[in-house]
């Protein structure tokens, strides 16, 4: 006899069969969110292992009812437990920090790992702290969705106004770093394609593709963009242009980001930039209990100074927008004109993996967008074939940053539909906006006229390890 889960509330449903039209008793959804517990699945543990210092992701196991939902994630979507030697790791897990396991586990065993509190004790205690949060795109079409609203629900002025009652000094737009990494990845790639060094040039904003890459695939190194992502790189500028310009001291200010992910808590602890990352489900749940009515929160704007975005910057948030984005800025670097055609659907991708081929300044590029890890281990054996990509775009969580680990658990809707929802809020948020390339930013234009003086500002850069002795190897 099988057994069935339900991904909601963990409900067993035990038969040959699961219905078609079968409802959870328990929590009401329909049979597609039913998954079968495979036999296969209980190799070693049920569970994947969760270290302690994760800085991301942490395990209740008293609350774990061993579904083996974790591990068919983490392996069949993720592409991570499975490939490597589980004897040969040393006792360590092997993680990314996606958060995939936090969404599909009905009990909340696995769940992001807690800062809010550590922060409120901070606000409450104030001792001449600034406190300067910043949101990303994809939080501002998902948030309306943990106070009953619907997937791709545009609520930008209620979540600034939500962190402004929260404490925030200011709150300014991620989508603002976006356009400052479409900016320096844009001159990146078209060096790179100038002297064909190191193609394809693979996007790095996403910390748990560039884990993946660092453990798995380490020889790809050396494509990766060398772009800090976007919460990166204006955590850098909060603490230094920001801070000159609003007469800050930037010891006095705790830098916070509002993200659609978990991997980004264990990306701060790489720089000194940002101290805190909440993800969309925490700060609902900070919100919440406070007790306070979502519905009655008013709009507000975004601060001055790094508050503004284009769409370009927008699309950030979903699988492919970072190559449409990039490639409209280096059509501009590259012929001194705007680019007519500037929605590069060919590179859209809310399923996984698509290649496509653009005529470009004179130029046939051949792309490859690619969302689901298990999916870049699809794109590596393509290149390992002998095929040649000249750009790649690698989001961790299918979809890109609106199916991140740190969303909202969505009942309402499938997996596939509140992705196609959040998607067509943020492609709606690019076509509606005055600005719709990252060059044409005047608060883009104004920090690299006044402050860093061109491209390629060690601020806005980074470098990678080889983390491949990690599956002792």
């Amino acid at each position: 006899m099988a057994k069935f889960i339900c991904a909601v509330c963990g409900h067993i449903y035990e038969g040959d069969v699961l219905p078609e039209d079968y409802e959870c008793p328990v929590c009401k959804v329909s049979a597609e969110f039913f998954s079968e517990i495979q036999p296969a699945e209980r190799e070693e543990t049920v569970f994947i292992e969760v270290d302690d210092d994760n800085p991301s992701i942490m395990r209740d196991p008293s609350k774990c009812v061993s579904c083996g939902n974790c591990k068919s994630v983490c392996r069949y979507k993720q592409g991570v437990y499975g490939y490597y030697d589980i004897q040969k790791i040393k006792c360590r897990s092997i993680c990314i920090d996606c958060g995939q396991c936090t969404l599909n586990c009905p009990k909340m065993a696995l769940n992001y790992k807690e800062d809010y509190k550590k922060l409120k004790a901070l606000i409450e205690n104030k001792q001449g702290r600034v406190f300067v949060f910043q949101t990303a795109p994809a939080t501002r079409v998902a948030l309306a969705e943990e106070f009953g609203g619907d997937a791709g629900e545009i609520n930008t002025g209620k979540l600034v106004s939500m962190l402004k009652t929260l404490g925030a000094d200011y709150v300014l737009d991620t989508t603002f770093g976006a356009d400052m990494t479409v900016m320096e990845e844009a001159n990146e790639f078209l060096e790179r394609l100038k002297f064909n060094n190191n193609l394809p040039l693979m996007t790095s904003c996403c910390p748990s593709w560039v884990k993946f890459v660092e453990i798995f695939y380490p020889r790809y190194i050396k494509n990766l963009s060398t772009a800090r992502s976007p919460i990166s790189m204006q955590g850098s500028l909060i603490k230094t242009y920001f801070a000159k310009k609003m007469g800050i001291d930037p010891k006095n200010i705790v830098s916070v980001s509002i993200t659609p992910c978990t991997a980004k808590k264990a990306e701060i602890k790489k720089y000194n930039d940002i101290d805190f990352v909440i993800p969309v489900r925490e700060l609902a749940k900070w919100f919440k209990e406070k007790k306070l009515n979502y519905f009655n929160l008013k709009n507000a704007d975004f601060d001055s100074i790094m508050g503004t975005g284009s769409g370009a910057g927008m699309i950030f948030g979903t699988s492919g927008g970072v190559m449409e984005a990039v490639l409209r800025t280096a059509y501009f670097l590259s012929t001194g004109k705007d680019m007519q055609n500037l929605e590069i659907k060919e590179v859209r991708n809310l399923d996984g993996y698509v290649e496509s081929q653009l005529d470009f300044a004179g130029k046939k590029l051949s792309l490859v967008s690619v969302s689901g890890t298990v999916n870049a281990r699809k794109l590596f054996e393509e290149i390992k074939s002998g095929k040649k990509f000249d750009f790649v775009e690698v989001m961790a969580c299918l979809g890109g940053c609106l199916g991140g680990g740190g969303q909202p658990i969505n009942i309402k809707l499938s997996h596939e539909q509140t992705r196609i929802n959040r998607s067509k809020a943020l492609y709606k948020l690019d076509s509606e906006a005055t600005i719709r390339f990252s060059y044409k930013n005047p608060e883009v234009k104004n920090v690299y006229k006044e402050f860093l003086k061109g491209f390629k500002s060690p601020l806005l850069h980074t470098t990678y390890q080889d983390r491949h002795d990690l599956l002792g190897e």
